[in-house]
C-alpha cells in the first residue's frame, strides 16, 4: 500500500479532505484482482497480505504463497500450493481461513472464494465461494466468520462456513470483529473507523481516525496502525486512541494482535514482532518490498 501522511482528528477540512482522498484512492486500487503474474515464485517475496501465530511459529500469507521464517529467518513455503493468498486469519481453534486467488496456470477458479487448513497450512479443502469470492479480509469472533468482499464492496458474514448472508456495503481496506462480541465490527475506511454493532448490517459515520489495518488482541486492547505506519492502541473498543510509536520498515502491510501485548506486523521490509505491546519490535522475517496490488 503507498504511503500517505494523513492529519489528525481536529485537523482543517482541507487537509482531511486530502486525506480521505489518498485512501479512497488505495480502497479502488483494493477492488480489483490481484495479478498473479506479477512476480515469480523464485523472487523474493512481498505483497503481504496477512500475518499470525500458531504454537509458536509464524505464517505470513503472501501474493506467492503461504510462508514461515527458516533458521536464518529467511521465508520457507509451508506446503506446496504458492496462491496469491488476499485475505487470511487464524480462527481460535487453530484453523487457517484464507482467501485469494490461484497462481499463474494453476487448476480451479479463478477466486478461491474460503478455503481452510486444519494442519497449519501444509494442505487446504474448499468451504465455500469458490470461483465467486475473492476476500481482502478475514476475522472471526465466536464461530462467527466476517469477510469482505473488495470486488463488490460488501461485508459477508457465515456462521458455518458454507452458507453466507450479506450485510452492508462499504469500501473499506481492512475489518476487525471484537473478541468479546462476534456482532461488533470494525472496519477502515476513508471516512476514519466506522463501527457496527448489529452485525455488520449497518455502520456509524466514520471517526475521523484515519488507519489501514485494525485487529483485536483482546477485549480492552485494540490496535490500529496508520498509513505511515504509526502503531495506536484503543482500551475501549476504538472510542479513543493513544499513540504508541513508530513500526520499523515503513508502510504497514498487515497487522495481528495475538494478544494484548504481542503483535505481529507486515511491513516494507519485513514482518516485526512486539511482545511488550508494540513498545519495541524485532524483525522475525525479512521481505522485500514490491509493488503493491492490494
Amino acid at each position: 500500500m503507498p504511503t500517505h501522511r494523513f492529519p489528525r482528528p481536529g485537523a482543517r477540512p482541507a487537509a482531511i479532505a486530502a486525506a480521505a482522498l489518498a485512501l479512497s484512492l488505495a480502497l479502488t486500487a483494493c477492488a480489483g484482482p490481484a495479478d498473479p503474474g506479477s512476480a515469480s515464485p523464485d523472487t523474493a517475496l512481498s505483497h503481504i497480505h496477512g500475518v499470525g501465530l500458531r504454537d509458536g511459529v509464524l505464517y505470513v500469507a503472501t501474493h506467492q504463497g503461504l510462508h514461515s521464517p527458516g533458521p536464518d529467518g529467511r521465508p520457507v513455503l509451508v506446503g506446496d500450493r504458492r496462491d496469491d493468498f488476499m485475505g487470511f486469519t487464524i480462527a481460535p481453534d487453530g484453523t487457517f481461513l484464507a482467501s485469494g486467488h490461484p497462481p499463474p496456470g494453476g487448476d480451479g477458479p479463478a477466486d478461491l472464494g474460503l478455503i481452510a487448513s486444519t494442519d497449519s497450512g501444509r494442505s487446504w479443502r474448499e468451504k465455500s465461494l469458490a470461483g465467486e469470492v475473492d476476500f481482502h479480509s478475514l476475522d472471526t469472533s465466536g464461530g462467527t466468520v466476517y469477510g469482505y468482499d473488495s470486488a463488490r464492496a460488501r461485508l459477508r458474514v457465515t456462521r458455518d462456513q458454507v452458507t453466507w448472508e450479506d450485510r452492508a456495503s462499504l469500501r473499506a481496506l481492512d475489518i476487525a470483529v471484537s473478541p468479546a462480541d462476534p456482532g461488533t465490527v470494525l472496519a477502515t475506511t476513508e471516512r476514519g473507523v466506522v463501527r457496527s454493532t448489529d452485525g455488520g448490517r449497518t455502520f456509524s459515520a466514520g471517526n475521523g481516525r484515519i488507519l489501514a489495518h485494525l485487529s483485536w488482541g483482546t477485549a480492552d486492547a485494540l490496535y490500529g496502525i496508520d498509513p505511515d505506519g504509526v502503531l495506536f492502541r484503543s482500551a475501549d473498543g476504538g472510542g479513543d486512541w493513544t499513540r504508541v510509536g513508530a513500526v520499523p520498515g515503513g508502510a504497514p502491510q498487515a497487522l495481528t494482535a495475538v494478544d494484548a501485548r504481542r503483535l505481529l506486523v507486515a511491513t516494507g521490509d519485513g514482518v516485526y514482532e512486539s511482545r511488550d505491546a508494540g513498545h519495541t519490535f524485532e524483525r522475525r522475517m525479512a521481505v522485500a518490498s514490491g509493488e503493491e496490488h492490494h
